[in-house]
């Protein structure tokens, strides 16, 4: 089955919150318990289905390891949507999306779409990140949010489908849209709020 459009997709977060297994489970429909952390970057691509019409999704799975950080902003390039991803057993990356969403202002087109995931939703017993914390940040961002299980297939499919469905939409308006201000609006917490201020803030030197 030949896809008609062909939509570049990023999936961004920290090395360790399972973009791999994502990305496998999506595509693949298969989960592992152990994945080796993507060196540099991996690729996959699926045909879906939106409005009875195929697409390619391109689906970048970009390391996540400070060391590779500065190679993944090279394929922001193209990009039509995001899916950023955290763990919800881990703190650290859930605070860390105060990076990911400067790394995404500075280097991918200002009408690019993102779609926010909170991984491991089938482990509570070691949860660390409350579902109503995800929710005020997309809220924060204007991003739809999904709590999603590789392990449990939970909402895998449903998150993809929701990016891919945005990206359509965005593509019948491409250029109309200009600048959007991707600061924290007042309804985000006054700690994420700093949080990213602090992020964004330029050293005195420069």
């Amino acid at each position: 089955m030949n896809a008609g459009e062909s939509y570049k997709v990023l999936v961004l977060g920290d090395s360790n919150v399972g973009k791999t297994c994502l990305m496998h489970r999506f595509c693949d429909e298969t989960y592992y318990d152990t994945y080796i952390s993507t060196i540099g970057v991996d690729y996959k691509q699926k045909i879906i289905q939106l409005d009875d019409k195929p697409v390619k999704l391109q689906i970048w799975d970009t390391a996540g390891q400070e060391r590779f950080r500065t190679l993944t902003t090279a394929y922001y390039r193209g990009a039509m949507g995001i899916l950023l991803v955290y763990d919800v057993t881990n703190l650290d990356s859930f605070d860390h999306l105060t990076y990911w969403l400067k790394n995404i202002q500075e280097n991918a087109s200002p009408d690019v779409i993102k779609v926010l995931a909170g991984n491991k939703c089938d482990n509570d017993s070691l949860r660390a990140v409350d579902k109503a914390d995800g929710e005020k940040i997309a809220e924060c961002y204007d991003m739809p949010f999904f709590e999603v299980s590789c392990k449990m297939d939970v909402n895998v499919e449903d998150a993809f489908q929701a990016l891919a469905k945005m990206i359509k939409e965005r593509s019948k308006y491409a250029g109309a849209f200009g600048l959007r201000d991707e600061t924290p609006r007042e309804k985000c917490s006054p700690l994420f709020e700093k949080s990213f201020a602090e992020s964004t803030r330029k050293c005195s030197s420069c």
